[in-house]
């Protein structure tokens, strides 16, 4: 059996020394958070607006590209009287993110600002950085949203999640400490059968009480136990939590039918943090105390609660990096319902979001598309990028090069992409001016050609892809 510790021993000891030691006051802040949830809806407004006086405060202090949006725009902190206010700043989109990026960044922001990258629709990365506030926000975020499903902090947790290729010193002191905080990590970007199969036993002997993951990488693992015919007992667990991309309804079906607990939503990104999750009531709350969603149509304008409109954000614990009215690229419409078990959060009725490609490799080992994805946020010189698998040995890489990219840049990625996918794997490096949106006019970042066998196909594609596979 997979040793874990008692729950209250892991949540309540030494989970808080953890975060003590790295600075971040994360349980500090699910305290409010479990006070705050329960204010009415115009108290909940009313802390957003405090906390967005603070930021802009901060931005103007420490961040010249915002202080000159915010005097040019006549938009002054101490004279904030609503969140409506915040409309005469204009919006702010990656390409700015990036471009100014040092002219926003607070390096000497309190605990260090903590250099991080991301995608985005068309593979366009951003550099970012985020300090312990942040950190401590998305952390009691989930905390609060586990609680929720009556997941506590310290109890077993499994992720199905990304992992480096060879693990290093650091990896291995992560993995000690992830399982002295009780949480068991599976890597989403190996999934081999036979690593498949591992999982399920690792998963039976962990019996975790929240399993979260990549919600194709999820529905994957269930399609893999389904064709193995296998039938998990999991007493503990009581709900499976998926991210990262859309989750579809065939999947949560699976999801829900092989590991018997209701499955549950999240909606964040990399740049703007955790932002909401779905309740045991089927609703998508916003984490509100830590952003302000703003949904817009493309001239910029605030569309009515119920149609569907460009996610704008501001993240108020965004010290290091301030997003001020940050325009995502998600779409997503905002509810007139209020929350039905009676909080005060801001209520987001659906999320369209993007999903991925799988990649597999020649051996037949499945990766989720991050795998892939990783290599190119860290090759420098990369504006847009996007990841064509032809066939299982034959990769294309689009990419529209910046100013710092030189001929080391596709060695790079070649070199990268076969540490993933194998020697064998021929990679292609495309330097193109621009990279042409699908046939929808939406963008992919990763597109792969190779289908996967029969009911692993249906659990991790589009529902239009699958219309005509039996569930």
């Amino acid at each position: 059996m997979t040793l874990t510790l008692p729950s209250f021993i892991a949540g309540r000891c030494i989970y808080p020394l953890q975060e003590r030691v790295l600075g971040r006051s994360t349980f500090g802040v699910l305290a409010e958070l479990e006070r705050s949830q329960h204010l009415p809806r115009e108290g909940v407004e009313a802390l957003q607006l405090d906390r967005l006086r603070d930021l802009l405060l901060v931005a103007h202090a420490h961040s010249p590209f915002h202080r000159r949006r915010l005097d040019e725009a006549g938009l002054h902190a101490e004279r904030l009287t609503s969140l409506a206010d915040l409309q005469a700043l204009p919006t702010m989109g990656k390409a700015e993110a990036s471009a100014h990026h040092d002219a926003i960044v607070w390096q000497g922001v309190p605990g260090g600002a903590f250099r991080y990258n991301t995608g985005g629709s068309s593979g366009q990365p951003l550099i970012f950085h985020f300090g312990r506030r942040r950190q401590a926000s998305d952390a009691a975020g989930r905390m609060r949203a586990r609680r929720w499903w009556g997941v506590e902090p310290g109890d077993p947790e499994a992720y199905l999640w990304g992992a480096p290729v060879e693990l290093n010193k650091t990896d291995w002191v992560k993995t000690v400490r992830d399982r002295l905080i009780n949480q068991l990590v599976l890597n989403a970007f190996a999934m081999s059968p036979p690593r498949m199969d591992g999982y399920l036993d690792a998963l039976q002997a962990f019996q975790p009480h929240c399993l979260y993951g990549y919600a194709s990488s999820v529905a994957l693992l269930a399609a893999h136990a389904q064709a193995r015919g296998r039938r998990l007992h999991l007493p503990k667990l009581k709900v499976v939590c998926t991210t990262g991309e859309p989750l579809y309804p065939h999947q949560r079906t699976l999801i829900g039918e092989i590991f018997g607990v209701p499955v549950a939503n999240e909606f964040g990104s990399r740049d703007i943090g955790f932002t909401a999750h779905e309740t045991p009531q089927g609703q998508m709350l916003l984490i509100s105390e830590s952003i302000v969603l703003e949904v817009l149509d493309e001239a910029g304008r605030a569309v009515a609660p119920g149609e569907l409109g460009e996610a704008v954000m501001t993240g108020l614990c965004s010290d290091a990096q301030p997003f001020i009215r940050y325009r995502t690229g998600d779409m997503v419409r905002l509810s007139t319902a209020g929350d039905r078990a009676g909080r005060g959060l801001h209520v987001i009725e659906e999320v369209v979001g993007r999903s991925t490609d799988f990649l597999v490799r020649p051996d037949g080992t499945v990766m989720h598309a991050l795998a892939g994805i990783y290599v190119l946020r860290a090759t420098p010189g990369v504006g847009e990028f996007k990841l064509v698998q032809h066939t299982l040995r034959d990769l294309e890489v689009q990419v529209v090069p910046d100013a710092r990219w030189t001929p080391a840049s596709a060695k790079a990625i070649e070199a990268g992409l076969q540490a993933r996918l194998g020697l064998e794997v021929r990679v292609r490096v495309v330097a193109l001016e621009q990279i042409a949106p699908e046939a929808s006019g939406k963008h992919r970042y990763v597109v792969s050609h190779v289908k996967l066998a029969g009911e692993l196909q249906h659990a991790t594609s589009h529902p239009s892809e699958t219309s005509t596979i039996k569930a």
